[in-house]
């Protein structure tokens, strides 16, 4: 069992829209929630899920809206809490922004995705794609005698319709990896963690059968092909169109996919990753004068790459002011509302060094409580290059009718959030899926990553890019 009812409230606690799935919690028990929720904040116990007497209240925030779910049993909370989530991409394909009046201005069509998301306290249709086949925009002027709801929702492959035709068949595969690296004063690495996921794009005809092959140390030790140039893979969630039986018994990652773009997995990887851009810095407090800050940044990979919009963000005191700066190389501006100091340069050369040097000045009164002192963030982009190592080695189409199709692939590493010891985070960022066939750059089918400091070969290569994120502290 999953939820007895669904509601979804504004930021005053007042419901906007009510769905009661079982019928054993009365309406009126949401009335409860906001007391509840402001008395835990306020006593610093604030959790996921809240309980008044025997109702328990499972919720999250969105916008300026609260979805809570509402249960006496002791339900699967992972499974509700991935269907609230579940509700929001569900709403924000329909109306784009979810927000109290982007509900008040569809309450006949949230109504309908309410009795087809959850049914008796379980999900059921929750594919938008799917969705958006019998609900649509106009779904208040539906003739109810007249539709028929598409054969996809009762079949075996609730994901894709059948029937689908394309004049050309494509798969563009984007492996999309958040690199999370935290340094210390003396650079050594405290925490370097690779959060990764592949998104296709898919546009192909039928009801086609795809296997993808990655270098995936689990699979390469049960061939018998030893560790070399490959992966392990970690905390690895497929999309439910993967039959995972086929991957536990031989790795291989089978499915029918969904059409457009969509998630197909996502992994972790705990790959020692160096420092690619160097920061040495010496930070000198004047008592009730000044504040000193001398930066350098250094290339440390090879001469034939270049790292681009390099981004170096040094924190200052909250009290400091009239800041004057020097740099060898790009610009540097201070951010007072964040209270750091930009210092941004278009391109930096493998093996190449930068200086900034900058002043502020301190008020004469100075805190009596020492600041603490957040690390120097640092964000740049290296193309041509990768970081873990993960390939595409294979991406088989079988259909019945024998066409033929082009897998296209492209690896990018991005920067991550603000990594915390211990605390691995989990939302990379990702883009929200692969862009339009005709805006990609050049690519060849199924290329292999260049190997870490190998320069491209040229315009031959997949397009590749990585963007890291250091939090590197000062002593």
């Amino acid at each position: 069992m999953a939820a007895s009812s669904l509601f979804i409230l504004d930021l005053k606690g007042k419901p906007l829209i009510s769905r009661t799935y079982k019928g054993d919690v009365g309406p009126g028990e949401i009335e409860n929630f906001m007391g509840v929720l402001l008395q835990r904040e306020e006593e610093g116990t604030l959790t996921p899920v809240l309980s008044h007497g025997h109702v328990h209240f499972l919720w999250i925030k969105h916008a300026n809206l609260y979805l809570v779910a509402t249960t006496k049993k002791n339900g699967n909370a992972s499974l509700v809490f991935s269907f609230l989530y579940k509700v929001v991409e569900v709403f924000c394909e329909y109306f784009k922004e979810l927000e109290e009046e982007s509900v008040r201005d569809n309450f006949v069509i949230v109504y309908e995705l309410l009795d087809e998301l959850m049914d008796f306290g379980f999900p059921q249709t929750t594919d938008s794609k799917i969705l958006q086949e019998y609900i649509t925009q106009e779904g208040n002027r539906l003739e109810r005698g007249g539709g028929r709801v598409p054969s996809t929702v009762t079949n075996a492959v609730s994901w894709r319709s059948e029937g689908i035709r394309y004049k050309k068949n494509e798969v563009f595969i984007d492996v999309v990896e958040a690199v999370n690296l935290l340094v210390s004063a003396s650079g050594s690495v405290v925490l370097s963690e690779v959060l990764g996921t592949i998104r296709l794009k898919v546009f192909l005809s039928g009801m086609p059968e795809l296997r993808l092959g990655l270098n995936d140390r689990v699979l390469f030790e049960l061939t018998g092909r030893g560790k070399n140039k490959s992966v392990e893979l970690e905390d690895v969630k497929f999309h439910q169109c993967v039959r995972l039986s086929r991957f536990d018994n031989d790795r291989t990652i089978a499915f029918i996919p969904p059409d457009g773009d969509f998630e197909l997995m996502s992994y972790r990887l705990h790959t020692q990753v160096k420092p690619l851009i160097l920061i040495e810095s010496i930070i000198e407090k004047f008592s009730h004068s000044r504040l000193e800050i001398l930066v350098k940044a250094k290339g440390q990979f090879k001469k034939q790459s270049v790292a681009n919009a390099v981004e170096i963000a040094v924190p200052v005191p909250s009290d400091a002011d009239s800041p004057k700066v020097k740099t060898t190389a790009g610009s540097a501006r201070y951010v007072p509302e964040r209270n750091v100091l930009l210092w941004s340069i278009k391109s930096l050369p493998g093996g190449k060094e930068h200086l900034m040097r900058a002043h502020f000045g301190l008020p004469s009164v100075e805190k009596e409580e020492e600041e603490g002192r957040p690390p120097i963030a640092v964000r740049f982009e290296i193309p041509y290059f990768t970081v873990s190592g993960i390939q595409v080695r294979y991406m088989k189409i079988i259909e019945k009718s024998g066409y033929q199709a082009l897998p296209w692939v492209r690896y990018i590493t991005q920067s991550g959030g603000e990594p915390h010891p211990g605390t691995p985070t989990r939302d990379p960022q990702i883009p929200s899926g692969p862009p339009n066939p005709p805006e990609r750059d050049p690519q060849i089918p199924l290329r292999p990553p260049n190997p870490p400091g190998t320069p491209s070969p040229g315009p031959t290569s997949a397009p590749l890019s990585v963007l890291a994120d250091y939090q590197i502290r000062t002593s």
